[in-house]
């Protein structure tokens, strides 16, 4: 059995018994839950020069103190940036592996204060691999040299990446290039999805469906929005670069415009169990912006417990 087997093999089983959902880990040994926020104003527009006291967390209906807070826009003084990038090569992407190539080229152009840069391209196998921004001729370069061919095994790379994130300090952003479909996977959607709840990376899909039979775009269309949405990211579906650039546009305004807010849970119990939060804000002239974030996470568990 291979790395990348066995690495699966192991995110299924701990899909299932629920170990992998764990809280964001600072150095400083203090175990924090760490949430991506975003506001919006009721145009649309970023709200930006919020400071911790217009923010309140509850977790399961019980009101907990921010210790931690920081814009995204300062970039110097916030949590370090960690970007992914998940690159389907699959057989499936053959008509629209050039426009995937050249928007995944132009998001990562964008980013200059990421500390490092992980692709993950996928097809039959998952390959990962990670880049400083020194490194960054190197990675253009792989992305460039891909040629599609061979099975889709979507849900192992995003399986596979979110298990390497979990050790990230800071905030990690992903970007999924993708058809959304998946032929290959050993990990099913279900077990997916509870590591997607569990992880605090904020994902971003960029779906190419123009070529995808009638008949299952709806599905893969749903599939990627519920895996972007569910962490608080956005999900695109274009057909043109003007589109990706439209989308771009989007996308790093959200991630200059979030909030970095944590806190230690007042419930100390290690039981693994899924725990509900919810952000509000605390200013009345606020009351009808919206709030992007995603929606709990899971606790650390010990058999002791």
């Amino acid at each position: 059995m291979g790395r990348t087997s066995i690495l699966v093999a192991t995110l299924v089983a701990s899909a299932s018994g629920l170990v992998l959902g764990q809280q964001a880990e600072f150095r400083a040994g203090i175990d924090l839950v760490q949430i991506g926020v975003t506001v919006m104003d009721g145009d649309g527009a970023f709200i930006t020069d919020l400071t911790r006291d217009d923010f309140a967390i509850v977790e399961d209906g019980r009101s907990q103190a921010i210790t931690y807070f920081a814009p995204g826009d300062q970039s110097d003084a916030g949590p370090p940036l960690h970007v992914g990038l998940l690159f389907d090569t699959s057989g499936s992407m053959g008509e629209d592996i050039n426009l995937s190539r050249s928007a995944a080229i132009r998001f990562l152009n964008t980013l200059s204060e990421a500390v490092d840069m992980t692709l993950v391209d996928f097809d039959t196998e998952v390959r990962v691999a990670t880049y400083g921004q020194r490194d960054f001729p190197r990675l253009v370069e792989r992305i460039r040299g891909r040629r599609p061919g061979g099975f889709t095994a979507m849900y192992d790379a995003l399986g596979v990446y979110l298990h390497g994130a979990a050790a990230n300090e800071g905030r990690t952003i992903l970007l999924a290039y993708t058809d959304g479909d998946d032929t290959r996977s050993a990990i099913a959607l279900g077990d997916l999805m509870t590591l997607v709840r569990a992880s605090d990376v904020t994902i971003h899909t960029v779906g190419f469906l123009e070529h995808q039979r009638p008949s299952t775009q709806m599905n893969h269309r749903l599939r990627l929005m519920q895996i972007a949405e569910t962490t608080g990211g956005r999900a695109f579906f274009p057909s043109t670069m003007q589109d990706i650039e439209s989308a771009y546009d989007d996308v790093v305004a959200q991630i200059r415009a979030q909030y970095s807010l944590g806190y230690v849970s007042t419930n100390t119990a290690l039981d693994g169990s899924w725990r509900d939060v919810e952000i509000t804000l605390t200013r009345p002239d606020l009351e009808d912006a919206q709030i992007q974030s995603r929606q709990g996470y899971f606790a650390l568990y010990s058999e002791g417990q």
